[in-house]
């Protein structure tokens, strides 16, 4: 009975290994991946990932049964080479455009971000040489008047994400979404030329830049679109004594991604700009994105954000002394 067995089963475990072949095959190949440097693995499973996102009907979902798992949305986004796309973008719009394309063009961009083009200084579309020239348009006095009852002003065209008061050395991102203080301006150093005062090691990040009894930090967080008027300006009258800049990623600043990417604002380029005005400590930081990495300030002529060399997680340290006005 036994032999006989043996003889019925014998097709059926020949046609079972020919079955198993590619599973079997599958797993040398990613046993071989998993032996590979990690650039070199990410750089063979990211085609994988970005089809398996894409195709219907899942597709390649059958590949996480023999121990593939693709990689996350997030962190196939950040590997995508956006400072390198910005710097592209940058080269592109500095092409300056024959006369006869400049409406055409334009006119597609005012109509794709919806451009309120009454409001700017000059109304002609020929008159932008360039995209550059175009994005960085100048408005009419009367188009944003200051208003002299309050002592801060918005500093910027856009949309206003996030406002209030900062709570445990958190700041909201978006509604839910937070991150942390220390991170986004980077740490206190203790030197003649920073504004931040000397404070026990005890004390909070918070508690070293309030210094006023009874004074409290508030935060807003403003986003500027596409068709916005994207030159920036001083909100108050302060004294600016220090800037940090800190080179990083250029990803998408929209709404929708900072739900997405926790700490996003944190992760990107900034310039961040510390002082005192009459209250106490008060700071600017201008966040680069996507296709908009370069941060010109007009009294820092030895800013140069988006550099091809640049060190993950660092920062640069430049103390400069200017009063500013709003």
């Amino acid at each position: 009975m036994m032999c006989q067995s043996e003889a019925r089963q014998g097709p059926e475990l020949r046609a079972a290994k020919w079955l198993h072949f590619p599973q079997l095959a599958l797993r040398r190949r990613l046993g071989q991946l998993s032996c590979m440097s990690r650039p070199a693995l990410k750089l063979r499973s990211w085609p994988l990932t970005v089809l398996y996102y894409l195709l219907p009907l899942g597709a390649l979902r059958p590949l996480s049964r023999v121990g593939w798992r693709p990689v996350s949305r997030v962190a196939l986004y950040k590997s995508v080479p956006t400072r390198l796309l910005s710097r592209a973008w940058g080269r592109l719009n500095q092409v300056e455009l024959p006369h006869w394309l400049r409406r055409p063009v334009y006119s597609l961009y005012i109509w794709t971000f919806g451009v309120n083009m009454k409001e700017a200084a000059v109304e002609d579309l020929h008159h932008y040489r360039n995209l550059s020239e175009f994005f960085r348009r100048k408005l009419k006095p009367q188009a944003r008047p200051v208003c002299g009852l309050h002592s801060v002003i918005s500093p910027s065209d856009g949309r206003i994400l996030n406002f209030g008061q900062v709570k445990n050395c958190e700041v909201e991102q978006v509604k839910g979404v937070t991150y942390s203080l220390e991170s986004f301006l980077g740490p206190r150093t203790c030197t003649e030329d920073l504004p931040f005062p000397p404070a026990a090691s005890c004390d909070s990040f918070k508690n070293q830049l309030v210094t006023r009894e009874g004074n409290e930090l508030y935060h807003c967080v403003i986003y500027l679109a596409p068709g916005d008027y994207h030159c920036f300006h001083s909100p108050t009258d302060w004294t600016v004594s220090h800037r940090r800049h800190f080179p990083g990623s250029l990803m998408s600043v929209n709404p929708g991604m900072a739900r997405w990417i926790k700490e996003l604002f944190c992760h990107n380029e900034r310039v961040v700009l510390t002082g005192d005005w009459k209250h106490g400590f008060f700071s600017l930081t201008a966040v680069g994105a996507t296709n908009v990495g370069s941060i010109r300030i007009y009294f820092d002529r030895d800013l140069h954000t988006n550099s091809p060399r640049h060190s993950k997680g660092s920062y640069n340290d430049f103390s400069v002394v200017g009063s500013l006005t709003r």
